[in-house]
Parts: structure tokens; sequence; C-alpha cells
């Protein structure tokens, strides 16, 4: 007879990602981009950390604290158009909601671990911390299912000017991190028009084709350059219309002063 098993966390993530829709695929695409692991006090955890700073990499088991139920098939987010089932995948869907990401450890200063190179969100349980063993954990030539083995095709999300202050004006005044969601998004596949958030500015008097993804209430501007591998994200506009926007009563998202803001300091709607 199986018997329950209670875990107890050891600390917390501490992350600029707090949406599921901002984390990259793997911890290893997220860059240099610094979270910490502050762990908790009390517990001779000072202790247990020990001798760890000398490892560049470590193994984090975390909880997925933002999944309420676990899917037996999920989509995966590239690769394949077939559901595939939730332990074929590394999906945060799963019966015991337990994530594990080999990060790159920066440094230890008393409690807390700085990482980089990590995929978890901010508010994560972590539940062990390992050293990342060369010899024993990596093996390049093993099989990889229906997973490709390499980033051949991976495209390069370039931000023009103009999208870079925007993306930043809204993750100053909103939390809302469209640089980190657009990366996730367009690195694989950003022309296929098949995919329910991409779809083609028909109206475009350019002579190179615009595509908009859609996050939620607003609209991410990109071209793609085949050749060189390069997505190029032009503007982020507002996806309500001028007439939505001067219905204040009907405001399901509850950000249409958000709406308004944004396109009084840059003029952009569409």
């Amino acid at each position: 007879m199986i018997s329950d098993i209670i875990i107890e966390s050891i600390g917390i993530v501490h992350s600029k990602l707090s949406n599921r829709y901002e984390t990259p695929r793997q911890g290893v695409l997220a860059g240099k981009e610094v979270s910490v692991i502050e762990l908790k006090t009390k517990n001779n955890f000072q202790q247990a950390l020990k001798f760890l700073d000398g490892f560049e990499r470590i193994w984090v088991l975390y909880q997925f604290h933002l999944n309420k139920n676990w899917k037996p098939l999920v989509n995966p987010p590239r690769h394949t158009r077939k559901k595939v089932g939730v332990f074929a995948t590394r999906a945060p869907y799963r019966p015991n909601h337990i994530g594990m990401s080999c990060v790159k450890l920066e440094k230890v200063d008393g409690l807390k671990i700085f990482i980089s190179e990590s995929d978890i969100l901010d508010g994560s349980p972590v539940i062990d911390i390992k050293p990342y063993l060369p010899y024993s954990d990596s093996f390049p030539d093993a099989e990889t299912g229906w997973v490709k083995k390499d980033f051949k095709n991976i495209i390069k999300v370039d931000f023009k000017p103009k999208a870079k202050k925007q993306c930043h004006w809204l993750n100053e005044n909103a939390k809302i991190n469209l640089s980190s969601f657009a990366r996730l998004q367009l690195e694989f596949s950003p022309t296929d028009e098949t995919r329910k958030r991409i779809s083609v500015l028909n109206n475009s008097t350019q002579t190179k084709k615009i595509y908009v993804l859609a996050y939620r209430t607003w609209r991410i501007h990109y071209t793609v350059n085949e050749k060189s591998k390069i997505v190029s994200i032009q503007k982020i506009t507002s996806g309500y219309s001028k007439e939505e926007l001067l219905d204040v009563l009907n405001d399901k998202y509850k950000d249409k002063e958000l709406h308004n803001k944004f396109i009084k300091s840059f003029r952009e709607r569409k």
C-alpha cells in the first residue's frame, strides 16, 4: 500500500518571470536574467549550502504552483501538432506539479542562491537543490523521441527601438512582459498562420509582409527575414478599436484605462 508523501518546500524563487506565457521552453534559452532562490531560515540550510558555489550548474526541483490540475495528453509548443503523453514532455500539467530545471549558478550569498538561464516562475516553491555533474548527467547522443535534437530552426527575435520602448513601458506600468512572450512564441514557426495567435495584416501597404501576434488585448507587429532567420518586432498596438475604448462600462479585462494611456504615450492604436 503506497502511503501519501508529504513534502515541505525549502524556499522560494524570486524572478521577473511571473506568468506562464513568459517562460522560455527550456532554461538554457532564458538568457542572463538573474533570479534568486531564497531558502527558509532556522533550518540549518546555510550549512547545507557549503561548497555548492564550486559548481557551475545545479538542478532545482520545484512546484508548478500555478497549476491546479493535470492532463494525461498535452500539446507540445513545437515539433509536432499531435498530442503526446505528459510523461513524454516537460509540460507543467503533471499529476504532482513537480518541475525540474538545470540552471546556471551565479553565486551563493547566505541563504540566497543567485541563478541565471532559468525558466522558473516567480513564487515557485523550491523542493530540493542538487549539483549538476557532467559525467553522469549529460548524454548528448541519447535518443530524444519526438523532440528534435538540435536548435538549427530557432529564429532570432529582434526588437526595434520603438517596440523595445513600448515593451518596457508595459512592463513598468502593468507588469506585462510582452518581450518574453514574443520570444517564446516566435522563435519557432513565426510565419505559420494556422496558429491561433498569428495573423497577417491584410491592409499593409508595405512590400514586406507584416504579421501580428496577439496576446489578450495587445497586438505585436513583426516582419520575418527567412534568409537570415530573424524576426523583427516593429511595434506594439492596442487590440481595441476606438469605439471599444470609448465603451468604458464594458471592460472585461479591466485594462481599457491602460490602453488609453498607452495610446496617448505612443500614438498607437492598430
